[in-house]
């Protein structure tokens, strides 16, 4: 997975703009924070992460899901680009969003997906 991949699966979901966090590619939802990239070991910020889920996944897929430091209390994760799937990274992601997004964007959103599904 690239960051253009990253971009292209979000922008799926409503109000999500590009950005920059702490001077690196991010994206936002008004103004929020709902990602960044961490050029440094090219990797995703993922919060609304508590901490026995990320050690769960961590202890599960370690080549995919790490933390330094800063992050240590924080309840985040990040993933390696070159190991994310879209389904996995796009769970994260819409989490994510569904907790920045103002509430009406959301509830328009679910009723157009609800829409969709077959009867």
């Amino acid at each position: 997975m690239t960051w253009e991949d990253v971009v292209r699966l979000v922008k799926t979901l409503p109000e999500v703009e590009e950005g920059t966090s702490y001077g690196t590619p991010g994206l936002k939802v008004r103004g929020k924070f709902l990602t960044r990239l961490r050029p440094e070991d090219d990797s995703l910020v993922f919060l609304e992460v508590g901490f026995d889920e990320r050690d769960l996944l961590i202890e599960a897929d370690p080549e995919t899901f790490h933390y330094t430091a800063h992050y240590k209390d924080y309840p985040a994760i990040l993933a390696r680009l070159s190991r994310l799937d879209d389904e996995t990274a796009l769970h994260f992601l819409e989490r994510r969003w569904r907790a920045v997004a103002p509430k009406r964007v959301v509830a328009t959103y679910d009723a157009a997906r609800q829409s969709l599904k077959p009867a």
